[in-house]
């Protein structure tokens, strides 16, 4: 019979996690909900500033202060860095969360190969030397990892190619180390989300009316009708990295209101 203490996203209390894109979006509102359930977190992002303002929220709210880890994730060195600056100030690491990326527009008619590198060593080359560089430290721990993929890894949509491609490699990179690290106890999962109100959307240049307009066609591209919340991408982020989850690895979750078992009609 299962106690009333069932549910253990609070095992996270104590956990060393290093989020990524931590200073906008998902990964902001991953660091908020994390701290308040107690995790020791080390933070990264391009925008310092904003980093700043996200590890205020946290300390605001009763969280031990985060630690900073700024850079870009391009640079080998600067991940490289970021690790080991990550583990030798809280001694180990337990969670990662690699949650940074971009969205980019372009067809294979209107793209180029610069910005299908631009991407692909943001949302895939940076991810995977990330990930190889704290396997180490989370076999120690037999920790875990949380990748944020997109409906785009699944689904096909014109005008966005290199972004598509990008996420479909992140669904499968999580299911092939999920099986990699399944013998070291380390489990590997993903979360799919589908349009959630975050500014990744205007910053990849859909804004004003055109952005109104996407935001209401929701209603009718997601079965529940609506675009999801950061919150609700956090709050599955946080049940895949817990011990609620101690049983799931190499799962890659919708959390798209039910987007991706629609058909166009």
């Amino acid at each position: 019979m299962a106690s009333c203490d069932a549910f253990k996203v609070s095992s996270l209390k104590g956990k060393v996690t290093l989020i990524t894109g931590a200073s906008a979006g998902i990964g902001a509102g991953t660091s908020l909900l994390f701290a308040k359930l107690g995790a020791l977190l080390a933070l990264n992002g391009r925008d310092e500033e904003n980093l700043k303002k996200v590890a205020k929220q946290c300390t605001d709210c009763g969280a031990a202060e985060p630690l900073l880890v700024p850079g870009d994730l391009t640079d080998e060195e600067t991940v490289r860095k970021m690790v080991e600056k990550t583990v030798g100030h809280f001694g180990r690491l337990d969670v990662l969360i690699n949650n940074a990326g971009i969205l980019v527009m372009g067809s294979i008619e209107t793209s180029d190969l610069a910005q299908y590198d631009r991407v692909m060593n943001i949302n895939v080359r940076a991810v995977y030397h990330l990930t190889q560089l704290c396997v180490p430290h989370l076999i120690k721990t037999k920790g875990s990892i949380v990748n944020v993929s997109s409906i785009n890894g699944e689904r096909a949509f014109p005008g966005v190619l290199a972004y598509c491609m990008s996420k479909s490699a992140i669904d499968h990179f999580t299911r092939c180390t999920a099986l990699d690290l399944a013998p070291k106890q380390v489990r590997v999962n993903c979360v799919r989300p589908g349009v959630i109100v975050t500014e990744v959307h205007n910053k990849a240049g859909i804004v004003g009316d055109e952005y109104a307009q996407f935001i209401a066609d929701c209603k009718h591209t997601h079965a529940l009708g609506r675009p999801g919340e950061v919150d609700e991408v956090a709050q599955s982020i946080a049940f895949l990295a817990s011990d609620a989850a101690s049983f799931i690895t190499g799962v890659n979750l919708p959390i798209d209101g039910g987007r991706h078992a629609m058909c166009p009609m």
